[in-house]
């Protein structure tokens, strides 16, 4: 009982959230490989100095447009659609892990990839997501614009909702082209960020377990 007042008020402090995490940000209003976009990818490799009239250049406007839409689908992808009902009856209540989920996501100061892994944690309360399905949420809100601090709360507060799980964890482990490439061009630095919620973060013992779990393979 006590577990089942705390999961209805958590519901309720997120109420707001919840929209805001499962929908995600407006979709753009220029359609991924309309021509506004394809002269945008034009007029910055112009603006560089390159000429766009060289064979090596003549479609990269096109495919760089391409590219682009792939690499932020997670605008055109909602939770929903991803999730499909991927919900099964369980009786389990121990933590179920799911571990090295290769991410690549595009930093929304530089428009420059970061690269790395995430590892998702959650213990269900009679039911349980579809393994594949938390890999997929995963891609949702990696292939948008931002940063990954966000990341990795939006993937843990929406398997939260999702499964409306006793508690969460997330762990990303990222390297950023914008430290490796331009700036202080750190080639080995790992940015580690984690989002903690339900008995995640209230409870010493159940993150001592995660992060022991994570380690075994290690």
């Amino acid at each position: 009982m006590r577990h089942h007042i705390a999961r209805l008020i958590r519901r309720r402090l997120r109420g707001s959230c919840r929209i805001a995490t499962i929908a995600g940000p407006a979709q753009p209003q220029t359609p991924y490989g309309e021509p506004a976009l394809e002269d945008s990818w034009a007029k910055i490799i112009a603006a560089v100095g390159e000429d766009l009239n060289r064979p090596g250049l003549l479609d990269t406007p096109k495919r760089a447009a391409a590219a682009f839409q792939f690499l932020t689908r997670g605008y055109h992808q909602s939770v929903d659609d991803v999730v499909n009902d991927a919900l099964f009856p369980s009786d389990s209540s121990e933590m179920i892990i799911v571990q090295d989920i290769e991410l690549y996501s595009m930093c929304e100061h530089h428009l420059l990839p970061f690269i790395g892994k995430c590892h998702v944690a959650y213990i269900p309360t009679g039911k349980v997501l579809g393994l594949s399905k938390v890999a997929r949420i995963v891609d949702v809100f990696a292939r948008r614009l931002q940063i990954q601090e966000s990341l990795t709360s939006q993937i843990a507060e929406t398997i939260m909702d999702v499964t409306d799980a006793e508690g969460v964890g997330v762990i990303i482990e990222a390297q950023h082209m914008c430290m490796m490439m331009r700036g202080v061009e750190k080639q080995n630095s790992l940015m580690k960020t984690s989002a903690m919620l339900g008995c995640f973060r209230s409870e010493q013992k159940t993150r001592d377990e995660f992060l022991s779990l994570l380690q075994m393979k290690r």
